[in-house]
């Protein structure tokens, strides 16, 4: 499953030929060092390409058009070394289609006080060139990232190399294709949604099969694949048989071994990166697909329950986001299950019926078979764990009727206090910021659902620009969050969006 693309982001400097050529020259000697130490700081996911100097109209339309068309571009930045009319910028802005950072910077990091006369000071005008430049973005409403600073200062580069992982779900946005095997649970509001909009929204299609033509592909999986898998399942996982007889739990295993091969080569043959399931409707299949779905969102796909797609498409997009991150602690669908309302120890269970992703284990993971009362079908086998402790962040996308909101909630992961030896699930355990009654109390009022997208690889801020980029609402639950502030927010967005 290809996660990770070779996605370059290109530099393009600002400037006029008002001071002359040897002006022109020390800004594009000024560019490409910054260029060079950006790639050479280690601190950027993705390598960042100097452009030649934008001066005219024509350049700086033809750039940008050429950025709209070469798929390795997923991003432009942008600095007005010197001053720019914007105007000239027009066009160009006008046709951009892709993410958009603005790097308000200047190559020295410190006025030369000694030695700074009128030649230094028309050659190093990003102060104001910069400030020209934005005003008409913001006239002509184009989103996009301010970035202030010293370009060699890391604090810098992090947030350059932060919204580097923002411009990726924004442009795999686009190619995200969710697969439906069957509905969503019957008479359930929050997992429901325009798809239309969505589609004109972030660019995703969501497409229907029926269950048995997906069943077909998981039979037609051979005997020899299946135990070659069940083989690398009993290498990698630990197997808990807690009393079942060895060989009927193999089978159950060898069960879940098939779902995988045939879901995974019929979303491979299809072109889909995502999936929904849902328990009432698995027609010739033998069990819910568990242990199988668990290992497919390890692999990158992303997952809904109950045909919950928005979860799927949101899972997918935030494990592209992450894809590469060093010391990535992982990404999942969670649900909200039950409270701990013990004061000084309020959380909230994350679980699901099967289908949590391992990215998120903490120790080992086992395989356990176990009886599910939902979907009428034999034992499910899937993998068992506790997830990580730390921070992380769950998100939301609700379909409001006339608008997306997009609900991000800053947690705080935490072991619980005993263990639960009776749930045969892979759990996660969190506090929601600022606290549980506040965060449950906001969340409620923003309309969020039980389902969540969860990672702890991403910031509320990278989400929020990824919202803000794909044109829809987002409101923060965070440390600073008060109902009294929150719910005057969803008052003022309602009549914004409206």
């Amino acid at each position: 499953m290809l996660l990770q693309k070779d996605y370059k982001f290109w530099f393009c400097t600002g400037s006029q030929d008002l001071y002359g050529e040897e002006c022109l020259q020390h800004v594009a000697e000024h560019s490409a060092i910054i260029v060079e130490r950006l790639n050479q700081s280690g601190i950027l996911p993705f390598e960042v390409v100097l452009k030649p100097t934008l001066i005219t109209n024509e350049v700086i339309r033809r750039t940008f058009n050429e950025a709209n068309t070469d798929d390795s571009c997923a991003g432009v930045i942008v600095w007005c070394h010197t001053f720019s009319p914007a105007k000239s910028w027009i066009l160009g802005l006008q046709e951009y289609r892709k993410p958009l950072l603005h790097l308000h910077t200047q190559f020295n990091q410190e006025i030369p006080y000694d030695t700074i006369d009128m030649d230094f000071m028309n050659e190093n005008q990003a102060a104001h060139g910069d400030r020209e430049w934005g005003h008409m973005v913001t006239r002509m409403g184009i989103e996009r990232k301010v970035v202030v600073g010293h370009w060699s200062d890391e604090r810098v580069q992090k947030k350059i190399a932060s919204w580097m992982r923002t411009a990726i779900g924004i442009i795999e946005s686009s190619h995200v294709r969710v697969m439906r095997v069957a509905d969503n649970m019957r008479n359930v509001a929050v997992t429901e949604g325009d798809k239309v909009e969505a589609q004109l929204k972030f660019g995703w299609e969501v497409d229907a099969y029926p269950v048995n033509e997906i069943a077909q592909c998981v039979e037609a999986v051979s005997v020899s694949d299946v135990n070659a898998l069940v083989d690398e399942y009993y290498e990698k996982y630990d197997i808990l048989l807690e009393g079942r007889d060895p060989a009927e739990f193999r089978r159950h295993v060898a069960v879940q071994a098939q779902i995988e091969l045939g879901f995974e080569r019929f979303l491979q043959e299809k072109n889909y990166q995502a999936i929904v399931t849902h328990f009432g409707d698995l027609g010739s299949l033998k069990q819910l697909p568990g242990l199988a779905i668990q290992r497919l969102e390890e692999k990158g796909y992303g997952f809904g329950a109950e045909g919950d797609w928005k979860v799927a498409a949101m899972v997918r997009i935030m494990k592209l986001m992450t894809a590469g991150m060093k010391d990535a602690k992982g990404t999942s669908m969670l649900e909200d299950y039950t409270y701990n309302l013990v004061p000084g120890k309020e959380g909230i269970l994350q679980a699901h019926m099967l289908e949590i992703c391992p990215s998120i284990a903490d120790g080992p993971i086992s395989i356990k078979c176990q009886p599910l009362t939902m979907g009428d079908r034999e034992d499910p086998a899937r993998l068992v764990f506790t997830a990580k402790e730390g921070k992380g962040i769950a998100t939301s996308l609700v379909d409001l009727g006339n608008r997306f909101r997009l609900i991000i909630n800053d947690v705080e992961c935490k072991k619980t206090e005993k263990p639960m030896p009776k749930l045969p699930v892979a759990t996660n355990f969190w506090t929601p910021m600022p606290s549980l009654e506040v965060g449950a109390e906001a969340w409620i009022y923003a309309g969020g659902a039980h389902h969540t997208a969860f990672t702890y690889d991403l910031t509320a801020e990278q989400m929020g620009d990824w919202a803000a980029a794909m044109g829809i609402e987002a409101v923060f639950i965070d440390k600073d969050t008060t109902i009294r502030q929150f719910r005057n927010e969803l008052r003022w967005n309602s009549v914004y969006y409206r």
